[in-house]
Order: structure tokens, then sequence, then C-alpha cells
């Protein structure tokens, strides 16, 4: 088990996927820091604009609530592609999805050149839909399927 597990993202839409990787990061770390996207970060790259931040926040933290982990755990702002995960020195495992991979190697590679060891990354598998296409917060705005991946 690790001390300190760290796992970012914009959770607008929450779903199985979402849950798959909050689920592995309290499994693994004795306690979670989940960095969660400011507005202007969520929104830099999107067509469609994202829940505002207390509200993700808010919805993110009753999610987690009832995945009843018992764990100590925090929701912190981050306004980059990083966060506190290139600077905190007890942190000690990342979780990430497989589209997210690139992001952990560059984040230990900041580490490094920092002088801090380097995270133990944990890659959640992409959760798919019974269309077999991925689970993606697009794809349920958009009415394709539910959070849990069903076609609608």
């Amino acid at each position: 088990m690790f001390n300190k597990v760290v796992v970012g993202g914009t959770f607008n839409i929450l779903h199985k996927g979402h849950e798959e990787i909050l689920k592995t990061a309290f499994k693994l770390g004795k306690s979670v820091i989940i960095g969660l996207t400011s507005d202007e970060f969520a929104n830099r790259f999107r067509a469609v604009k994202t829940l505002e931040y207390e509200n993700r926040k808010e919805n993110l933290i009753e999610f987690i609530e009832n995945l009843n982990s018992g764990k100590e755990y925090s929701v912190i702002e981050i306004s980059d592609s990083y966060g506190i995960a290139t600077i905190d020195p007890e942190i000690d495992c990342i979780v990430v999805s497989e589209e997210t991979l690139l992001r952990a190697e560059e984040i230990n590679a900041i580490r490094f050149k920092k002088g801090l060891l380097k995270l133990v990354v944990v890659v959640v598998p992409i959760v798919f839909a019974e269309d077999g296409k991925a689970i993606s917060g697009d794809r349920i705005t958009k009415g394709e399927i539910n959070g849990e991946g069903r076609i609608l």
C-alpha cells in the first residue's frame, strides 16, 4: 500500500471509468489527493463548456463518499496538467487511465529533474460501453450512452 496516491482530471460527468480510477486509487493508498481542474483549464481545449468547478467538486465528493472507502482524501484545484504531483515529495503513486499515461511519464520526468523520487504509475484500463467504444463524458452528454456504458 502507498502512503499518498494522486489522481487528476476534470470529472465533468462522472461515469464508470472515473469510478474504476477512483476505486483503484483508494484501494492502493492510505490517503488520496484528487486534483480537479480549474474552470479555466477545464474549458481551454473543449468545444462544450464544463460544469463549474464547485459543481464538479460537489459531485466528485458525493461520488467518493458513495465508494465507502473510509480513507482520508482531499480535492484540490489544479490549473495545469501536472498539479501537485510534481512538487509533493510525499506522493508515491499516481493512478491514470491508458489515455493519460503520457502525462504520468511527464510528471515523473519533472520529478526526476527536481530530485524527487519517481512515482509508481498504475494504469487503469479504459472502460468500454456496450458498443465496444470507450465510455466518456462527451458520449454521455451527446445521449449515446449512460454513465454505466449502456446504449440509450
